[in-house]
């Protein structure tokens, strides 16, 4: 028998309230009123079926376990996780303290399997360090959602939420090949994040990829380390080597904050410059239209909270409503899009403060 949470708060999910408040706004900035004949009855027979997943089921324990919030995006992983399991009333979240301590978070762990909770969602500081108490939590009937940085084994996760990586650098370089594509001559510069690590690897190589096929390639490389003072000095040096520079591929959007700082104090703005992860500050800048920032390519901080919704859906073992298939995948990728003034409003909603 599941564990039951003491008191529950009754908020709808966040990206549930987002929608509710954009019918709100609509509805409240037109002037004229609403049709009730056949276009209101077109609009019913449109809108999309609620999802029989979010009816009420058997109370679940859920352990969440996460680095620490020493960046915006991360932050927000967290607070999307908490935020996700309190729209549930079937959901108690047990929430361990968020460290970038490999061996308290394995202990963690630890003291989920002993607790007995009905699944754990699980960022792992490091993926391959964190696998073998994962596994343990498997093997004792308790199955893990592993969010973001993977395991070394299939063994040690039920489902895997992953962001894409690779189609981040795949969506930046299609989306400056359609700005410079009849520039074969345009010179192109990358802000990498740490170099060491294969997400990095990943983003550069979709980078190279897209860019080859518009006859395009990276001209100038810099790699900094996910910080605003790794970002001011690495764009320093870039900006330094390369007089000229066309267009800008930025990793990550919290060094992004350095990035721009070293940026104004060249006082260079001929290029334009495409950020990465998508936080709520250059989508804000891009809305603005004031500076260099022209697009962002996100990487998604719902992860955590998307983990909830699945932890929650395996430990009552439903299957995904909008699935034929029974039971939930073994891995969701999410998708890479890139932000820019078109669409911006659609994508500010579930931004993280850089």
């Amino acid at each position: 028998m599941s564990a039951r949470t003491t008191t529950r708060r009754r908020i709808g999910a966040f990206a549930a309230a987002t929608a509710a408040t954009a019918l709100l706004l609509s509805g409240c900035t037109s002037n004229e009123p609403a049709d009730e004949g056949d276009d209101a009855e077109a609009s019913s027979e449109e809108a999309a079926p609620v999802s029989a997943n979010d009816d009420l089921g058997d109370d679940v324990v859920i352990g969440f376990s996460a680095p620490a919030a020493d960046h915006g995006w991360m932050g927000a992983i967290t607070k999307n996780a908490i935020a996700m399991a309190d729209s549930f009333d079937d959901v108690e979240l047990r929430q361990a303290e968020a460290t970038n301590d490999v061996n308290v978070q394995i202990s963690q762990i630890e003291q989920f399997i002993n607790e007995g909770v009905d699944a754990i969602v699980l960022l792992p500081f490091d993926g391959a360090s964190l696998t073998e108490v994962a596994i343990k939590a498997m093997e004792a009937g308790i199955p893990v959602v592993n969010v973001d940085r993977e395991f070394s084994s299939p063994f040690a996760a039920r489902t895997t939420v992953l962001g894409d990586n690779y189609g981040m650098g795949v969506s930046a370089g299609t989306y400056i090949c359609e700005q410079l594509g009849d520039n074969p001559d345009a010179v192109v510069a990358e802000i990498a994040g740490i170099d060491s690590l294969p997400l990095t690897q990943d983003r550069s190589q979709g980078f190279e990829d897209a860019l080859a096929d518009c006859g395009l390639d990276v001209d100038n490389r810099v790699a900094a380390d996910f910080t605003v003072q790794g970002g001011e000095s690495a764009t320093s040096n870039l900006l330094q080597a390369a007089p000229e520079i066309d267009a800008i591929w930025n990793h990550d959007d919290d060094q992004g904050v350095g990035v721009m700082a070293a940026i104004e104090n060249a006082g260079r703005d001929e290029f334009f410059m495409v950020g990465g992860a998508g936080s709520k500050n250059v989508m804000e800048d891009i809305q603005a239209g004031d500076t260099v920032l022209q697009a962002t390519v996100v990487y998604p901080s719902t992860q955590a909270g998307d983990g909830i919704e699945l932890a929650r859906l395996i430990a009552q073992n439903k299957t995904m409503s909008d699935l034929e298939t029974v039971g939930v995948p073994r891995q969701v990728q999410l998708f890479a899009p890139v932000v820019t003034a078109d669409n911006v409003d659609e994508y500010l909603p579930t931004a993280f403060e850089s």
